[in-house]
């Protein structure tokens, strides 16, 4: 059972990853140059359009993904890859026809291909000739439409929990602004997808601006942290994906101390001054500077939100995060370089 949720939670986020990087690396940015740049406004807009196709892509490019980490035949990947849209909430069906719009409900979107798998695993080769023809039906009428019954209630659970988090982040900005991004500044180093939490529980407001600036605490301190042990390739890889110390993270927790210290902060401070985010840009952090770009686009660019910004996301991150690794690497002898040593083999 173990094994089966860790496949399918890889699985997931590698879809995630896959689907939501490119609008979150190019779509903040291009709507700004939509603004300015009319001359070339269309084939902006084109550019734009594709990447958020992408992201309504996702639940199929999951149930790919989730296929391929059970090493299913291309028949049984694909089939999942379409039981899991049915039940994505993606498409919906009207009286002005078929619309799809989002990234659908991401749990749901777990659940259904989930199901999927079991359901093709079931199957197997009972099907013998008639594989081909009746896998991805059958695949679509059992768990697709399953998936697509469970989806309202799912939903509604989801919307709660989210709902719950802005609620409480609202009446305690600055002590949950500090939960939130420390949680996230682990998350980031451990196996769970930072941005599938964010999508799946739709974090969003403070809570989704304090998560991103707790994976860009860590992202920013493994960096500095592993620098004397690694080359610089390798270091600053860390900003964009912190997980790169998961395996030294698991061995030696207290590795993570300072970066988990510096989001506490930071998460308060995302309290204080109102730092916002979204449920598809949250767990990011500095990764194609998503973070700082959502919210500088909810805040319309204003003078104070790119100063907010710049300290908030990349100065004092740096400034933390140098104060704390040499308090426990030098005063406290908790921590060494060599702690942060990432091999290859």
């Amino acid at each position: 059972m173990k094994d089966f949720f860790n496949k399918l939670l890889t699985g997931m986020s590698l879809g995630i990853v896959v689907c939501l990087i490119p609008n979150a690396l190019v779509g903040e940015i291009l709507k700004l140059m939509i603004q300015h740049f009319t001359s070339i406004q269309a084939p902006l807009q084109t550019i734009l359009n594709v990447s958020v196709l992408a992201m309504s892509l996702l639940p199929v490019v999951i149930g790919v993904m989730v296929g391929i980490q059970f090493k299913l035949t291309p028949i049984q990947m694909c089939s999942v890859g379409l039981a899991t849209m049915v039940g994505s909430g993606v498409v919906s069906f009207g009286e002005a026809g078929m619309t799809m719009a989002g990234i659908g409900v991401v749990i749901n979107i777990g659940l259904t291909a989930g199901m999927a798998v079991l359901f093709v695993q079931f199957l197997g080769n009972k099907l013998k000739d008639y594989t081909l023809l009746a896998m991805p039906a059958l695949s679509l009428f059992i768990p697709g439409i399953i998936g697509m019954i469970l989806l309202p209630y799912v939903k509604t659970g989801a919307d709660y929990v989210g709902l719950g988090i802005a609620t409480l982040t609202d009446l305690q900005p600055i002590v949950m602004g500090m939960l939130i991004a420390m949680i996230f500044s682990i998350l980031i180093i451990s196996p769970i997808s930072t941005i599938g939490v964010a999508t799946v529980i739709m974090l969003s407001g403070i809570s989704a601006g304090a998560a991103n600036l707790g994976v860009c605490a860590s992202g920013v301190g493994m960096a500095i942290a592993s620098y004397r042990a690694n080359n610089l390739g390798t270091s600053l890889a860390h900003v964009a994906s912190a997980k790169i110390q998961m395996r030294n993270f698991f061995m030696k927790p207290k590795i993570a101390a300072p970066t988990i210290l510096t989001a506490a902060i930071l998460g308060a401070l995302a309290g204080v001054f109102k730092i916002t985010g979204d449920p598809y840009s949250a767990g990011f952090g500095l990764a194609g500077f998503v973070g700082p770009l959502k919210y500088l686009s909810i805040e319309h660019w204003s003078p104070n939100s790119i100063i907010l910004s710049l300290v908030l996301f990349i100065i004092l991150p740096i400034v933390l995060n140098l104060v704390f690794i040499k308090l426990f690497e030098r005063k406290m002898k908790w921590i060494s370089p060599q702690d942060y040593k990432v091999t290859y083999e």
